[in-house]
């Protein structure tokens, strides 16, 4: 079953995919459809699940899962990563390489290899203060604190 996202738990399990460029109005419009119906079947051995997503700046799916009531079993997980594969294949883009780093340089967000990002380090075009996008948050409640935040408090600042 689908929820707000505002409404899940601040506990909720979270998956965040991002992808290397942003989706066009149209093809948001065929995404938010594709997740709504992948949602509304996504169950752990056959029992439904409470979960919700969102898709931020055009670019982040956060797909989130109250595990109080059902737990995401290896299969919903698989299911889930499948889902997402296809995605990949549909819209053209990367959603599943974590070998990738966004980031925020004046209003837009840049999408650049951890090399790239290295060189960036390097030749001080960004700082500990760059604001970052840290996919390893766990929970809505980590993602509300420290998803959106400085390099210098995620895992980026070992770069630095």
């Amino acid at each position: 079953m689908i929820m707000s996202f505002s409404e899940m738990s601040k506990d909720s399990r979270i998956w965040i995919y991002q992808s290397n460029r942003k989706f066009i109005a149209s093809e948001l419009e065929e995404l938010n459809s594709k997740i709504v119906a992948f949602l509304n079947s996504w169950a752990s051995h056959g029992s439904e699940m409470l979960c919700s997503y969102q898709i931020k700046y055009d670019r982040f799916i956060i797909i989130a899962l109250d595990e109080t009531k059902t737990s995401a079993s290896g299969c919903s997980i698989d299911s889930c990563v499948h889902f997402i594969q296809g995605l990949e294949k549909t819209f053209e883009v990367l959603l599943l390489d974590k070998m990738n780093v966004a980031f925020k340089q004046g209003e837009y967000i840049t999408y650049k290899s951890i090399q790239d990002f290295k060189k960036l380090v390097s030749n001080k075009s960004v700082s500990k203060k760059t604001i970052v996008y840290n996919n390893l948050v766990v929970d809505i409640d980590d993602f509300n604190l420290n998803w959106e935040v400085p390099a210098s408090d995620s895992w980026h600042s070992r770069f630095f």
